[in-house]
């Protein structure tokens, strides 16, 4: 989340890490049931509904009942129904998107008299640069350029495709190929169409996720080419440098630049649907930059989800944050230009990593008042949303966002805003106040971590769907939730586990149900259906077991009933007469650790009863980095998958520390059994101390989300990461102005250190004026 990292995180020096963790490992679900591993208010219910998918993006209700799933690999689903359970494939966009960390399909929208209009819109990250040829990476990046080092150069589509009954006819139609991404993150987000009938995007800056990144990067790229976007003031090749430098991040403020276009990058959009062009009443309307006419609103981050206030034409956009906070961003009226002020600004506050680069393009909004927009609410990246038990700080990346109208839900809930966390895995309202306005000092849980630690899935994106009922996706679940509520008695939860659930004949198989549970906390009753038959009474209580002496694949049931007669029922797969794959991880070993860049060769095998050694095709590799907010407190997101390989290489990536690698190996038999092995990869560290002369000045970093810090301080980072450093000046200190004159390795003001393989120390010395 995506490296969907949908999670921010702090880097080394400065804050880090990618927005949205999006591409965490996939469990396939049985069947649609409840979720059972979160908290409501009293009266509802999380239920999923569609499942089976892989790494689900965005949803979609066509106005005849359909649903569309885009999944992030480019492959388009459309369901029937909320009952289907056999959705079929609408379009397979795979060889044109770059599925790789935060980066693939995004984006989905369909018209609102579809389908008499029989068009539907995707947004994604193209598999080559603007004017290339895709595939360029195959959804890798190596080294060098280095997917976080470097960067390897993309774009980005806004196109439409036909749809003739179920599936695409025709070929697809680009409106915008743009979107200089040069990260694997702050892709691009959403699509809607307005009740302007224009189509509104958003997209993020695709800059570095670690670093301050004004278009310095990019040495080894492509023949040793800085700057590949081409940023001004310098050309491709050209490392930018401060005061003028315009490229990184600074996108998000292109529209503002004295010279060079405009790009699309860290931009919402006002376009028209036939055309992608810019459309009369967009606040550029009259410049001859075909960009700059398409913007309404720039100065975002990554805007991965938007959507309109129902009955007005105001833009609601979650931004996802760098290393403090998350926005919730009001575009009052596309037809006025917005700027909400990144990177220059993030939450209400001057971004102090960039502040103290001492940028022009930055410095002229700080001596500008009110020529950015504050958030209309921001929280704190240290600080709960809503306090409970449970509730979760730390990694934060708001994935969701959407208005709930009226239906079956208390009244209270018309008008409220929900938003949705995919790091925190919760999701949040905020009630309308007097004006009607969604109100944040009403804010309250809607879907909350559990005692147990089980929360809102990985939620990427919120709609209201029939019933007026919020939907979200869960990515790495590759499923669709439905939040239903009822003031009647609310019918229990079942689940259960069965183990084990293969083997040789005879089989015996013990279930435990003691997992279930009911919404108010009522009595229940079990009842097993345990040789699948259909037929429950088998055996009554919480735990129980069953030995198969027949070979055959089994759906055992739990059905439980509360005191009040509402009942619920699940089933798993039993596989009698069949054993699972032995996975081996047979290289590296435990004890290999890893520098940025460093590849890590890899090797493995397999073996099964029923089948013997199993051949390479039937292996799975996949790598993740575990991105951890404390050193015990970590989320996974996919680095690579390879597959049908028994051995092969990648590259470590850099990344914020605390964090470390787990590769995995997953093996199935020719039944479609599998089993999983996993290997933990830690990092080389190293402590960067920074001091200045005269001792007691101030650095700029961010490292735990601070201002500039009072020296002398020390940071732990690993081994070859990037970790950027500014020394800001003038600055007081004891009665007395003090000018900055250099840094003792020879650096610039602002500069980035690589991080060498023994401790350092890096002295600033300033004088006084």
């Amino acid at each position: 989340m995506m490296r969907l990292g949908f999670a921010t995180r702090r880097r080394g020096l400065v804050s880090a890490v990618a927005a949205m963790l999006l591409g965490a490992a996939l469990l396939t679900q049985v069947g649609p049931g409840p979720a059972g591993a979160s908290t409501l208010p009293t009266g509802f219910r999380d239920n999923i509904v569609l499942s089976g998918l892989t790494n689900p993006t965005v949803l979609q209700f066509a106005p005849d009942g359909r649903i569309f799933v885009g999944q992030k690999n480019g492959v388009i689903k459309v369901f029937q129904s909320l009952t289907d359970t056999n959705p079929v494939t609408v379009a397979d966009l795979r060889t044109q998107v770059n599925d790789y960390w935060d980066r693939g399909l995004l984006g989905f929208a369909i018209p609102p008299n579809f389908p008499a209009n029989p068009f539907v819109y995707v947004l994604y990250a193209y598999e080559a640069p603007i004017g290339g040829t895709a595939p360029t990476w195959n959804d890798a990046c190596p080294t060098p350029p280095g997917p976080t080092t470097d960067g390897c150069l993309v774009s980005a589509r806004l196109s439409r495709l036909q749809i003739s009954g179920n599936v695409m006819t025709g070929s697809e139609q680009v409106l915008i190929n743009d979107w200089c991404q040069q990260y694997p993150s702050h892709s691009v987000g959403t699509l809607l169409f307005g009740r302007d009938g224009y189509l509104y995007a958003s997209a993020g800056d695709g800059a570095s996720f670690n670093n301050v990144d004004y278009g310095q990067y990019g040495a080894t790229y492509a023949g040793d080419k800085a700057n590949p976007c081409g940023d001004p003031p310098g050309a491709v090749g050209t490392a930018l440098s401060p005061p003028g430098a315009q490229g990184g991040a600074l996108r998000s403020q292109s529209v503002r630049r004295p010279t060079g276009p405009a790009t699309l990058d860290g931009a919402i959009l006002r376009l028209d649907p036939a055309t992608g062009a810019g459309v009369p009443g967009n606040p550029f309307f009259s410049s001859t930059d075909p960009n700059a006419r398409r913007i309404v609103s720039y100065g975002v981050r990554n805007p991965f989800r938007m959507t309109q206030r129902p009955g007005t034409d105001e833009l609601w956009v979650g931004d996802v944050g760098w290393g403090a906070w998350e926005e919730i961003n009001r575009l009052v009226a596309p037809t006025t230009a917005t700027n909400f002020g990144w990177p220059c600004y993030e939450g209400t506050s001057p971004q102090s990593g960039y502040q103290g680069a001492g940028l022009t393009s930055c410095q002229s909004l700080y001596s500008t008042p009110g020529s950015v927009v504050a958030p209309y609410y921001a929280y704190n990246h240290n600080a709960c949303v809503v306090n409970y038990t449970g509730c979760r700080t730390g990694g934060s990346s708001i994935t969701g966002i959407a208005f709930y109208q009226s239906g079956s839900y208390p009244a209270q809930y018309n008008g409220a805003l929900f938003f949705a966390d995919h790091s925190r895995n919760e999701i949040w309202a905020m009630l309308p106040g007097t004006n009607g306005l969604p109100d944040p000092a009403r804010l309250q849980s809607f879907v909350g971590v559990d005692a147990a630690g089980g929360a809102a899935g990985h939620p990427v994106d919120l709609k209201i769907g029939p019933g007026g009922d919020l939907f979200y996706v869960d990515m790495e679940n590759g499923s669709v939730h439905r939040i239903t509520f009822t003031a009647a008695n609310q019918a229990p939860n079942a689940a259960f586990t069965a183990n084990p659930a293969s083997g040789a004949v005879p089989l015996t198989v013990n279930f435990d149900g003691s997992s279930s549970s009911d919404p108010e906390g009522r009595p229940l009753t079990y009842s097993w259906d345990l040789n699948g038959d259909g037929t429950f009474g088998d055996a009554t209580g919480t735990t129980t077991s069953y030995t198969y002496s027949s070979s055959g694949v089994y759906h055992p049931a739990l059905r439980v009933t509360d005191d009040q007669g509402a009942s619920d029922t699940t089933s798993v797969t039993v596989t009698a007469g069949n054993t699972a794959p032995t996975v081996v991880i047979d290289s590296p070993g435990a004890s290999l650790t890893w520098k940025v860049g460093d590849p890590i060769p890899f090797s493995g095998h397999a073996t099964d009863v029923q089948d013997g050694t199993l051949p390479a095709s039937s292996l799975s590799w996949s790598a993740y980095m575990n991105h951890c907010i404390t050193p015990t407190d970590c989320h996974a997101h996919l680095l690579q998958t390879m597959n049908g390989v028994a051995s092969g290489s990648f590259t470590a990536p850099d990344h914020a520390y605390p964090s470390w690698i787990e590769l995995r190996l997953t093996a199935s038999d020719s039944s479609g059994l599998t089993s999983t092995t996993s290997l933990r990869l830690n990092p080389r560290t190293v402590v960067l101390t920074f001091k200045t002369t005269p001792g007691g000045l101030n650095l700029t970093n961010l490292v735990v989300n601070e201002a500039p810090r009072s020296t002398p301080f020390s940071v732990t980072v690993i081994v070859g990461s990037a970790n950027s450093v500014s020394a800001p000046s003038p600055q007081p200190f004891n009665k007395s102005t003090y000018l900055f004159t250099s840094w003792s390795d020879g650096g610039p003001q602002s500069h980035t250190i690589t991080a060498p393989a023994v401790n350092t120390t890096y002295t600033a010395t300033y004088r006084k004026r």
